[in-house]
């Protein structure tokens, strides 16, 4: 299929795009990497009167750390995390999930800022921008708006990005000497969406977990953050009981959505084999 015919503008400055989505409102589209909305415009599952293409705006661009917390710029590329030195000390949970998104040739086009706008519940960048705690910085005609990764994402391909907002980086605590972080998923071949994923976060000290986060992929409408499952673990040694003990919670806590080839239950027993493989990984 083609897509419906539609205008282009590339703008330069943030000030111009907001300009562009404030005129022409729900009709206006912004275009990152393009990865996922060329295929919805082919599909014809979304039709926009006017594509706002913000590639070529450089402050969107970029990594770097501020203080304390690792900036990543909308306009990041999956290849630019998964190669990044800074992501690997700051944020090593990034770059073990990166080799999982897709193909070579997507994570060279495909941006960190459209992943989680797009808010694919069964994508990488989402899930983990929410087990790492991280914050989403919009740019709107009021100035700039910081939504926490708990609060953005909304519903199935819905966030609390409002329409004439842009989303200009995240930001994310970066890892101290004592954070663990581990990611996995589970897909039918290497590259393609994850059946099942989980991302996760904690601090150890003296054997003992605190703040821990779980985010899973492909079990509900958004990135699914397992609570019940987090207080199980949080403050536990981390020995086979308080495993199992958690893993048993998981298994009670999600309502896994079925897909085509994977039923409920098969999910949920991912999901929980997922958790034991990540918990037993925290111990060494």
């Amino acid at each position: 299929m083609k897509s419906a015919e539609f205008d282009y503008i590339k703008p330069a400055s943030i000030d111009h795009a907001l300009q562009i989505l404030v005129q022409h409102g729900d009709d206006a589209r912004i275009m990152a990497g393009g990865q996922t909305l060329l295929a919805t415009l082919n599909m014809r599952l979304s039709e926009p009167a006017i594509i706002v293409d913000i590639t070529g705006i450089p402050s969107l661009r970029g990594i770097r750390t501020v203080d304390d917390t690792l900036h990543i710029g909308a306009l990041v590329t999956h290849t630019e995390i998964e190669e990044s030195a800074l992501i690997r000390q700051h944020a090593p949970m990034l770059s073990r999930a990166a080799p999982h998104i897709a193909h070579r040739a997507i994570r060279n086009a495909g941006t960190w800022g459209g992943s989680i706008a797009y808010a694919d519940p069964a994508a990488e960048w989402p899930a983990c921008l929410l087990a790492l705690g991280g914050t989403v910085v919009a740019h709107g005609p009021r100035g700039e708006r910081r939504i926490h990764a708990d609060d953005f994402f909304v519903d199935l391909y819905t966030t609390s990005l409002a329409a004439d907002e842009i989303l200009v980086r995240c930001e994310i605590p970066a890892a101290t000497n004592q954070q663990w972080s581990g990611f996995s998923e589970l897909a039918r071949r290497h590259g393609d969406y994850a059946i099942v994923g989980l991302a996760a976060s904690a601090e150890r000290s003296q054997d003992r977990l605190a703040r821990v986060r779980l985010a899973l992929m492909g079990v509900a409408a958004t990135p699914f953050r397992a609570r019940k499952t987090e207080a199980r673990l949080e403050g536990q040694i981390l020995d086979d009981s308080a495993i199992a003990t958690a893993v048993n919670c998981l298994r009670e806590e999600i309502d896994p959505f079925p897909d085509l080839t994977n039923s409920a239950a098969a999910k949920r027993q991912m999901a929980a084999t997922l958790l034991a493989r990540l918990l037993q990984s925290a111990r060494t």
